[in-house]
């Protein structure tokens, strides 16, 4: 008897628990819908009614964890878990790209010490997620974007300032240890100002007069051990709002950018490929042709774009296995004055290795060479360079004032930081034949963003790079400064590249004009590739392609 009226009140308290919760008539609602179409799979059908009516999803855990990117080095990889009807699920993750640059041919010493710096900075970075940053976005939602910036911003801040207190303090016990300076100090000898005279022989010319002293390039900014956490897990929650939301990543910060209010159409930004990689390789000032990419035309879809690209790239290695057996007439050094003599000289044989760019090694003996080169390659397969294909070149821009005069590609990158009124002249010279691209100095995404002030060079765009504390937010900020300013924005890939090809999302979200991902060859680079080649199609098959 007791238990039958224990049923009974638990049967009227669950009664009035569900009707409190409006479940009947829910329910009934459901199932007046589905009784017509009657569904093969009723519970499931009935499943996908009620889950509309679940609680939001919240993050639970964020799991960092020490990786390896493309070219072995480590980097950090940051996984989110979430509550999802009372369960919790692993909803996505993100491998960061390093942003270090990769040392060749650097003294073991230096190797070693760049490799100790970068394990220190992902250790440390692993311990911020699963510590700190575990603790502080529990129960968030992942499609509040800003407020997870917000708070990975505060964080971050704080840890500037704790390195700071910590620099200074050892700074004072330095200046407390220092031996006393010498009461006299001899006078500085004066440093000339480099050499009186040059002639330079380009493309045909001759240039002399005074050589300008070349400015050096400025030195890597100095990044927080542990920062790369920041950048990882805000991506992270972006890809876990996009999980959430049942949408691809690239439509979601394409929501975020333009406040839920999806454009009617997107575009795919037109590849920059990396065709070779030079500069390593090549004697003296020549170093500063780094890389030469291509640019395919506008009205080439991505697929007949990378199409073009490969014929030109196999053209490109028969050309350089003949120069290597011969005079070829072709890719002979095309000079008109005497001044160096009349022998002629062909390309040296290009190094049997692809660089961890994804593109051909090769040096050169002049500055010729390479351009010839790609315009040889695209003659002999029936295609004009600056019609049918244009050209890109990576310079060390520090460098490029002696040599403006060969230059007339589509686009140049890299720019001064230290000097820009050699930047200025350079983009007085060649600012209305094509594209000028700053890229290190705008690297620094959140430099950028907290600094309006810092005025970018003269220069028609900027390649933005996801690394380190850069944010989403970030990103979507800085692309609306850029735009507004009628700068192109380029997102492009480090040199430390991973197998993530959320940077191409972010790109056609952003609606970047151009990415540069490396070259076709390497998997953390062709899988980049293969992800906008699929974003394509299913543009074109919505119908919301531009």
């Amino acid at each position: 008897m007791e238990a039958e009226v224990a049923r009974r009140r638990r049967a009227r308290e669950a009664a009035e628990y569900y009707c409190s919760q409006d479940v009947p008539r829910r329910l009934e609602e459901a199932l007046n819908a589905l009784f017509p179409l009657r569904p093969a799979d009723l519970y499931g059908d009935l499943a996908n009614c009620f889950s509309k009516f679940s609680k939001a999803p919240v993050i639970c855990k964020l799991v960092g964890r020490k990786v390896l990117d493309g070219v072995g080095r480590p980097t950090l990889e940051v996984e989110i878990y979430c509550i999802i009807k009372n369960y919790e699920k692993r909803v996505c993750s993100t491998v960061i790209s390093s942003d270090s640059q990769i040392l060749e041919n650097a003294l073991s010493e230096a190797t070693e010490a760049d490799e100790k710096e970068r394990n220190d900075s992902v250790n440390t970075a692993v311990e911020w997620v699963n510590e700190s940053l575990n603790t502080l976005l529990r129960d968030l939602k992942p499609t509040e974007q800003c407020e997870v910036d917000k708070i990975l911003g505060e964080y971050f801040t704080k840890k500037v300032e704790e390195e700071k207190e910590i620099q200074k303090e050892k700074e004072e016990e330095e200046e407390e240890d220092a031996p006393p300076p010498p009461s006299c100090v001899p006078p500085t000898t004066a440093l000339s100002g480099g050499k009186k005279a040059s002639a330079l022989h380009l493309a045909g010319k001759m240039v002399s007069g005074a050589e300008r002293t070349i400015s050096p390039a400025e030195p890597m900014e100095s990044v927080l051990r542990g920062s790369s956490a920041i950048g990882a897990t805000s991506l992270a929650a972006a890809k876990a709002g996009a999980t959430i939301s049942h949408i691809p990543l690239y439509l979601y910060i394409a929501l975020l950018k333009h406040d839920q209010d999806l454009p009617k159409e997107l575009t795919v930004p037109l590849p920059m490929v990396s065709l070779l990689n030079c500069g390593k390789f090549s004697p003296g000032k020549l170093k500063l042709m780094k890389e030469i990419m291509l640019i395919p035309p506008v009205h080439l879809s991505l697929k007949e774009s990378i199409e073009r690209i490969l014929d030109i790239q196999k053209e490109v290695v028969k050309l350089l296995e003949a120069a290597g057996k011969g005079p070829s007439p072709q890719l002979a050094d095309k000079k008109k004055s005497g001044a160096r003599g009349t022998g002629k000289k062909v390309l040296p044989s290009a190094i049997k290795r692809i660089s961890h760019l994804g593109c051909l090694i090769m040096g050169f003996d002049n500055l010729e060479q390479p351009l010839l080169l790609m315009q040889a390659a695209c003659s002999n397969i029936g295609l004009e360079l600056g019609a049918d294909m244009y050209l890109a070149i990576n310079c060390a821009a520090h460098e490029l004032i002696d040599y403006v005069s060969i230059f007339n590609p589509s686009s140049i990158r890299d720019s001064f930081l230290q000097d820009r009124q050699q930047w200025d002249k350079v983009c007085y010279a060649l600012g209305s034949q094509c594209y000028l691209l700053a890229e290190d100095a705008a690297t620094r995404i959140s430099r950028l963003v907290t600094d309006r002030d810092m005025n970018l060079p003269k220069c028609s765009g900027a390649v933005l790079k996801y690394v380190n504390q850069t944010k989403v937010s970030d990103l979507l900020e800085l692309t609306g400064l850029l735009h507004g300013q009628r700068h192109i924005t380029i997102l492009g890939s480090p040199d430390g590249e991973s197998s993530d090809d959320s940077l191409v999302d972010l790109a056609v979200g952003l609606g970047a004009k151009f990415i540069k991902l490396g070259g076709l060859c390497r998997g953390e680079r062709v899988t980049k590739y293969n992800r906008l080649l699929a974003i394509e199609e299913e543009l074109a098959k919505n119908s919301t392609l531009r």
